[in-house]
């Protein structure tokens, strides 16, 4: 079909859309006071938004490590193990164990707090006859005190969160003012301080860093537009969004958790792109008209453009409910929630503050503004006359990102979330290198119930796994010349307290029962901390190097697992350090299902929008097309998979179809005035195109800020969302153009022609 017998779409401007736009500039200031009422009473609300800080809320329910993680709390009261460790020279002295005993009375004191390991209460033991100090400190070491006999470690072990009775951030900061007033530096590690700081990092990078991209975001529009009002008018939608939706999320009884702490930045791109847009087309239409004319027939040519971005987002990001992360769940709903009120605040907030007074009242042109229409137009004469070349160029482009895909990796490694100069990351290398290891885990197996008895016989093939546990290794390169590193830096079983009591003719007569009342009476939780005799169920304590890849850290789970499950016949391997190994796993397990169901609900959209399959279809191009890029060059660059990371092909899917919308809505307004496939496609990107470079280049340079942040995940996401944003331009304003071409009946003999020609 020829370009000229295409169908036209119907004009924008309809009866019922021109009365609601009378309506929204009739009742201006009303509606602009309304608004301020609403974002003057949300304020209150929406700051009391708290975070989820819980691990386990980012599996889903029914998750088989989760289950095994719970099901160990049950029977053992739970392992969140904070370790304070420090350097005394005169450690092992009646002085230091003096210092240590009196420090852990002071921790002791700290609510929440349940138990205690230190080091003091073993080696104070002169009351229990025959007890042998070297086989305490050989008991305990690598875990209480290291190999320098210098270093020592107490472990906290915290009440869980669902049972506290305070938030762990109040916690974690009493055990740190304790640690600050000790004579001696005191280190702070464990997974349960990992996910606060991860935590307190990301709220107090959102409020800093977000303060200083809306001045970054500002100072841009201002170079572009030269008008206070229009710089103003964005900010002031983004801000009265994120006010409502936080409000609603706390009247909700919602939370944010990790995955939404993306929330802030989503919104400031939606909202801000839809600012510039608006903006662009206005400042078009006060050529030949004043203000409130002008203001109209903006609202009428990009009102159902702006409706469907917001609404095809929602969609999209709605699409995360299918996701069994109670988080994933929540941050669909919270951004579905935000894109439909940017619509609510832009309708109710720019006819008020566009007419409003006569202070800088019009947006004016940015500086190079021609150059860039100059760029824009050369664009647009490539599509026309070498379109192979740019769908070549496309292809090659998309094949190298997908090579990309294969050189992707998963980070584990909890401390890379952190920089290498920050103090949580000083401290772990401080534990890792003095007492083996920082991570804290567990296999647990079938053990002698409270109707059958303990035995020597059992105790024996515990010690024998031990035995096998300890002997593992790290796997080296050929190349490496130096000894094997042990792949476990501690494995602590109940046989080990037990091998502290000599093996002198006095004690071989004392029955196992006798010998656990002794061991209890010198470290009175270590039994009832491995065996639970109600449910029949014993457990191994284990300790790992926090700071090593997923593929060391899976191995030593599989091995461990299939070891003790070779002698006991099942065996669950679980702790917050198997949960934080497999913590990206469980956010990508269900992500293909989240973008396909996104790409359909996106699909779905535009064709409803524009009322055309074939548009819908051509729309995920431009759509997928920056999801590949930005994936691939994560695999390229070295870029690992991590918290911030493992939902990027979502939230590109969220980002981009707003640009597509816009365009096609631009391109068909340009067929409605009568204009050819290519001068409609020349006036698009006349238009349309200076807005979405406008709005890409405001947002890049405001999500620069996040390079700043002591939380690399953020980071990265500020870095991949920079690049998303780049493609999506790409496809927009290139593959986008190219496929209306064909869509709308350009042959492939047209397209040789204009090479030829060309």
């Amino acid at each position: 079909m020829a370009a000229t017998d295409a169908p036209r779409p119907e004009p924008n401007d309809s009866p019922r859309l021109s009365r609601f736009v009378d309506f929204l500039i009739r009742h201006r200031i009303a509606l602009f006071l309304y608004a301020c009422v609403a974002v003057a009473g949300g304020i209150v609300p929406a700051s009391q938004l708290t975070f989820d800080q819980s691990i386990e809320s980012l599996y889903a329910k029914n998750n088989p490590h989760l289950m095994d993680y719970l099901h160990s709390k049950k029977l053992f009261g739970g392992d969140e193990f904070v370790v304070l460790a420090y350097t005394d020279p005169e450690l092992l002295a009646d002085e230091g164990l003096d210092r240590l005993e009196f420090f852990v009375e002071k921790l002791e004191k700290i609510e929440d707090v349940v138990s205690i390991q230190d080091l003091a209460a073993s080696m104070k033991v002169g009351n229990i006859p025959l007890l042998d100090e070297n086989e305490i400190l050989d008991l305990y070491r690598g875990l209480l005190i290291g190999e320098d006999e210098q270093t020592t470690a107490v472990i906290l072990r915290l009440q869980s969160l669902n049972q506290a009775k305070r938030s762990r951030a109040e916690t974690i900061a009493a055990i740190r003012a304790v640690a600050k007033d000790y004579q001696f530096p005191v280190h702070i590690v464990g997974e349960p301080v990992q996910v606060h700081d991860m935590f307190r990092y990301v709220e107090e990078d959102g409020e800093t860093l977000g303060l200083w991209s809306s001045v970054l975001l500002i100072g841009v529009i201002l170079l572009f537009f030269r008008s206070l009002r229009w710089v103003a008018l964005p900010i002031l939608i983004v801000h009265a969004t994120l006010i409502w939706t936080k409000a609603i999320l706390v009247l909700s009884g919602m939370q944010l958790s990790m995955v939404s702490s993306m929330l802030t930045s989503l919104i400031t791109i939606i909202g801000v792109a839809t600012s510039i847009h608006l903006t662009v087309h206005f400042r078009e239409r006060r050529k030949h008209a004043d203000r409130t004319e002008a203001l109209r027939q903006t609202f009428i040519d990009l009102g159902p453009a702006i409706f469907w971005t917001c609404a095809t987002t929602a969609v999209g990001f709605a699409a995360l409910l299918s996701s069994h992360i109670t988080p994933v769940q929540s941050f669909g709903i919270m951004m579905a929630l935000g894109a439909m009120l940017v619509l609510v605040a832009a309708a109710t907030l720019l006819p008020g503050g566009i007419l409003i007074g006569s202070f800088s009242p019009d947006p004016h042109y940015a500086p190079a503004e021609k150059r860039l229409g100059a760029g824009l137009e050369h664009v647009t004469n490539a599509i026309e006359r070498r379109p192979r070349l740019l769908g070549f160029a496309a292809l090659a482009l998309t094949l190298f990102a997908l090579a990309g895909f294969m050189r992707l990796r998963v980070e584990t490694d909890f401390s890379k979330n952190f920089r290498d100069d920050s103090v949580v990351v000083r401290d772990l290398n401080f534990v890792e290198n003095r007492l083996g290891g920082s991570g804290t885990w567990e296999v647990n197996f079938p053990a002698p119930s409270a109707d059958e008895e303990l035995d020597e016989e059992f105790l024996d093939r515990v010690r024998d796994v031990a035995d096998q546990l300890n002997a593992l290794d790290e796997p080296q390169a050929e190349t490496e010349s130096e000894p094997p590193r042990p792949m476990l830096t501690k494995v602590l079983s109940l046989p080990d307290g037990f091998d502290v009591l000599p093996d002198s003719a006095f004690f071989v007569s004392v029955s196992l029962e006798r010998k656990r009342k002794i061991m209890d009476s010198f470290q009175p939780e270590f039994e009832t901390t491995l065996y639970n005799p109600e449910q029949g169920r014993m457990r191994i304590m284990l300790r790992a190097r926090e700071r090593q890849q997923s593929d060391a850290k899976l191995r030593a789970i599989d091995q461990v697992t299939e070891i003790t499950a070779g002698e006991f016949g099942e065996a669950n391997a679980t702790g917050l350090f198997v949960l934080l190994t497999f913590l990206i796993e469980s956010l990508l397990s269900d992500q293909i299902t989240s973008f396909v169901l996104a790409a359909i609900g996106i699909t779905t959209m535009m064709t409803i929008a524009f009322r055309s399959l074939k548009i819908g279809l051509i729309c995920l191009v431009p759509n997928v097309f920056p999801i590949i890029i930005v994936i691939g060059l994560m695999g390229w660059g070295g870029v690992p998979i991590n918290i911030a990371t493992a939902m990027i092909a979502s939230v590109s899917m969220g980002l981009t179809v707003d640009s597509s919308v816009h365009y096609i809505a631009g391109f068909r307004r340009a067929q409605a005035r009568g204009l050819d496939v290519n001068d409609a496609l020349r006036a698009t990107h006349q238009g349309v195109g200076k807005a979405l470079v406008f709005a890409n280049i405001a947002l890049i340079l405001g999500f620069s800020v996040l390079t700043l942040s002591h939380f690399i995940p953020l980071i990265y996401f500020g870095v991949l969302v920079s690049v998303a944003m780049l493609g999506g331009l790409i496809g927009n304003l290139v593959l986008l153009p190219l496929l209306l071409r064909l869509a709308e009946g350009q042959s492939m003999d047209d397209v040789s022609s204009s090479e030829a020609q060309s």
